[in-house]
């Protein structure tokens, strides 16, 4: 008969012991993809909102510097000594602000010419008050074009949150020009009573283009402004800067009336002069408010790229360690299976030899013809003895 042989234990195959690993490493490959990209695009975004708060500060600097140069525009334009008092204090806090930040905005090119200019202003009224007016005004449009530098550089301009779009857009563009616009009008309104009847012609068409060109900017300003507390999540910008804005709003409605046409004389100097005033007064206090907010927008947006930035990673952390405990479950398995298939492979060797094949004897007959069992509880030489044939 035959005996069977011991089972073999059939090892793992190749592909069986490695699939797991490489899930796991497959795995790794788009959580790393993944977390690149994100803080990739986290990165950006924080270095643009720290980019736009330099631009703030700068925008910020710009100012008094504003403010000091229409008050002299319009010293100067009446025929009185300039105090260079203002003018300097505030010229000398921008260049502060530029020697910290202007290598990175890339403004101090341009800041030199502006501060050149400045500096190059007489103390004195000038005899020609023409000439006094254009000399000012050359200085003025090289600071609206810094401000515009400013608000490029510092990527203000492409603000990604349209509430801080419309607030940067309000406070570096329109105030300004409408600012800059508004002392030019009240100045050529005081300029027009001394100038010939041949030039009133020109002269009521320059004050209307003035007009358009202070209220213009004046009323870009508020629409951007409620367009921005309109999309606002802050609950801090609506309150802080509506009131600000509707004084500002009612000092352009004034200028608005004063500088309209009244007759052949044009509009009254004096009355649009103080007009002037309250609408700058007015914008230099909605001014400080706009910057503020604007900074605290981006130090908000800051604030959450961090705790975005620290969340992405701590999920890449523990995505991390649960596939390094899954991956060491792995091996430990593959270990086990190695060893007992090795404990498998070692115990053959040890019982010997495998066993063999048995063949059954051939039936034996006794001499009377009697069937005897297999081995018949006899030796060989018993079943073939020579004379069980006579018997």
């Amino acid at each position: 008969m035959t005996v069977p042989a011991p089972r073999t234990r059939r090892r793992p195959s190749v592909p069986g012991r490695t699939v797991p690993l490489l899930l796991v490493l497959a795995l790794l490959a788009p959580l790393g993809l993944l977390f690149a990209q994100t803080d990739g695009h986290t990165g950006d975004d924080h270095d643009l909102a720290a980019r736009e708060r330099l631009g703030v500060r700068y925008l910020r600097a710009l100012g008094p510097v504003t403010d000091a140069l229409i008050d002299a525009q319009t010293t100067a334009v009446a025929g009185r000594p300039v105090s260079r008092a203002a003018l300097t204090a505030a010229v000398e806090q921008a260049a502060e602000v530029d020697g910290a930040v202007g290598d990175k905005l890339r403004t101090r090119e341009r800041w030199a010419g502006v501060r050149a200019k400045l500096e190059a202003l007489p103390e004195r009224g000038l005899a020609d008050r023409e000439a006094a007016l254009q000399a000012y005004g050359e200085v003025a449009d090289l600071l609206l074009a810094l401000h515009r530098k400013v608000r490029e550089a510092s990527g203000l301009v492409r603000d990604p949150r349209s509430d801080s779009f419309f607030v940067q857009d309000a406070v570096g563009a329109d105030l300004p020009a409408a600012m800059v616009a508004a002392g030019r009008l009240a100045d050529v309104a005081t300029l027009a009573p001394d100038r010939s009847a041949a030039d009133r012609p020109k002269t009521v068409a320059e004050l209307a283009e003035l007009r358009v060109a202070a209220l213009g900017p004046a009323t870009d300003l508020v629409d951007d402004l409620r367009a921005a507390v309109g999309s606002s999540e802050s609950t801090d910008l609506g309150p802080t800067v509506l009131t600000p804005l509707d004084t500002y709003q009612r000092s352009v409605e004034a200028l608005a009336a004063f500088s309209a046409p009244a007759g052949a004389a044009g509009p009254d100097p004096v009355q649009l002069g103080a007009a002037r005033r309250g609408a700058q007064s007015a914008a230099t206090q909605l001014r400080q408010v706009i910057l503020d907010q604007l900074d605290a927008l981006l130090v908000e947006r800051l604030d959450r790229l961090d705790r975005d930035r620290w969340l992405a990673r701590g999920a890449l952390a523990a995505a991390g360690v649960l596939l390094a405990v899954l991956a060491g479950v792995l091996l430990s398995a593959l270990r086990r299976a190695r060893r007992r298939a090795a404990e498998a492979d070692r115990e053959p060797a040890e019982a010997g030899p495998p066993p063999v094949t048995l063949h059954p004897d051939p039936p034996a007959f006794a001499g009377n013809g009697e069937l005897l069992p297999v081995g018949g509880g006899r030796g060989d030489s018993e079943r073939w003895r020579p004379f069980d044939a006579a018997r």
